[in-house]
């Protein structure tokens, strides 16, 4: 889920606000100015936010420090996102980079499960499937079968050319990033 984030965030084509005082802004124009709202999912009193949106504060404690950079990037340039996303489901697909343990299931198969690190395209059809459970708040756990699966049919089949039948399935997965 994080590396999903991570790739949406690297589509940016402006980047985010880095000032304190920057962030209240633009999170009190997302929450339509209302300091109440901010303040409640910073967690800090409605002073506090009126206090870095007027500058009068400018150097947040590392916990208000880590939310404002979060929610900010959470809700920077969501038509950028959006564009993204609709392309990955439609057109393009996304990039998969991953290291894990790959097993393997096939009549006649001698390949015994390693970990690989694989870096492989993945059908638009598979980047739909996996920003729609993003979407409906699937975990991480969800998400194996269906990059299992796309991984499968890109990597090891290249797309149903080879290795009719062949199922990978990955566990302990140590590093996955995501690219549109």
């Amino acid at each position: 889920m994080e590396a999903l984030t991570w790739a949406e965030r690297k589509v940016f084509t402006w980047p985010d606000p880095k000032s304190a005082k920057a962030q209240a802004k633009f999170l009190l124009t997302r929450a339509k100015g209302s300091t109440k709202a901010l303040a409640e999912r910073l967690g800090i009193s409605r002073r506090t936010v009126e206090r870095y949106r007027a500058g009068k504060l400018t150097t947040p404690q590392k916990r208000l420090r880590a939310a404002l950079v979060e929610e900010t990037a959470s809700e920077w340039q969501p038509q950028v996102r959006a564009q993204a996303r609709q392309q990955a489901a439609t057109s393009s697909g996304m990039m998969v980079d991953v290291t894990a343990h790959f097993g393997f299931t096939c009549t006649g198969s001698s390949d015994d499960g390693r970990e690989r690190q694989i870096t492989t395209d993945i059908s638009p059809y598979y980047a739909k499937q996996i920003l729609e459970l993003q979407e409906a708040g699937a975990t991480e756990e969800d998400l194996h079968p269906i990059v299992a699966e796309a991984i499968t049919e890109s990597y090891f089949t290249e797309w149903g050319t080879h290795a009719a039948g062949l199922r990978a399935d990955f566990t302990h997965v140590s590093q996955i990033e995501f690219r549109f």
